[in-house]
């Protein structure tokens, strides 16, 4: 076969998206597609994580054992749904803001925070756009997210576009090989899981750690997660109500990072 000397490489982006496992929605074909279904599903209370979740969360951004202070730094928050996280980087001390693509999610948060916190800045806007300023923020979350917006390349450049040059980055992305998730779904249906969002990417560590620094960022630290140990009563209790989830949480320090369901990826701005 005659190959065309003037062809260019295929691109690495469009080669990474290809080699993922996605699952969409019926009718989901725009990002207007995707708000008018978030919107429903937040309506519905389905996107919410226990307290110890964004406590933990928060931990690895700055640690008690001579890790980043939060004290007076800033955080972005996107896709910050109804501001569970938001929440819990106040009481922190941290000065946040927060944006969502859903308009139901956007006016929970704003509702949240006037009812309960100081003003913090909910913004309905696009990850794939940010509304703001180059080296604005010292800490960038996205959790649960990248892997279900049209354009994950993009996302991940305004988060190192936004990023201050010493600042951190935290994002949680679902691994197509995780143990106790895909894994074990696979084995019991025959089929990938589905969470019932409008557009679910899976992807392996390598995949998702090349797509970050292909884009602007550098991982320092990659995270495994299954559960995280209850950091209050409440949710101990429903883990002692829940018997299977408190045996995944025992179990995950025995899983090994590529086996987890999720990786959290703590990142720093690439250099240039």
């Amino acid at each position: 076969m005659d190959v065309d000397p003037t062809a260019k490489p295929e691109d690495e982006h469009e080669r990474l998206m290809r080699a993922l496992v996605e699952l969409r929605g019926r009718q989901i074909d725009s990002t207007t597609d995707s708000a008018q279904s978030y919107d429903v599903l937040h309506a519905e209370d389905a996107l919410c994580q226990r307290d110890s979740f964004y406590k933990w969360l928060l931990s690895l951004l700055g640690s008690r054992r001579g890790g980043t202070p939060l004290q007076g730094k800033t955080l972005l928050d996107v896709s910050c749904g109804q501001g569970s996280l938001m929440d819990f980087a106040l009481q922190a001390g941290l000065r946040v803001a927060g944006l969502d693509l859903s308009s139901s999610a956007v006016a929970m948060a704003a509702q949240r925070r006037g009812r309960h916190f100081p003003p913090a800045l909910v913004t309905l806007a696009n990850a794939q756009q940010l509304p703001f300023a180059d080296k604005s923020f010292d800490f960038v979350t996205n959790i649960g997210s990248l892997e279900h917006y049209f354009r994950p390349d993009l996302a991940v450049c305004e988060t190192a576009r936004v990023l201050q040059p010493e600042g951190r980055a935290l994002l949680l992305l679902p691994n197509t090989f995780g143990l106790l998730g895909n894994v074990l779904h696979v084995w019991r249906t025959g089929d990938v899981y589905d969470d019932g969002q409008p557009l679910q990417r899976y992807g392996t560590n390598a995949q998702w750690q090349r797509l970050l620094e292909i884009n602007g960022l550098q991982v320092v630290k990659t995270i495994r997660y299954e559960r995280e140990w209850p950091r209050t009563w409440g949710d101990a209790r429903w883990y002692l109500q829940r018997p299977h989830k408190l045996a995944r949480m025992l179990l995950a320090s025995l899983i090994p990072t590529n086996l987890s369901s999720f990786l959290i990826y703590l990142c720093r701005k690439a250099s240039l």
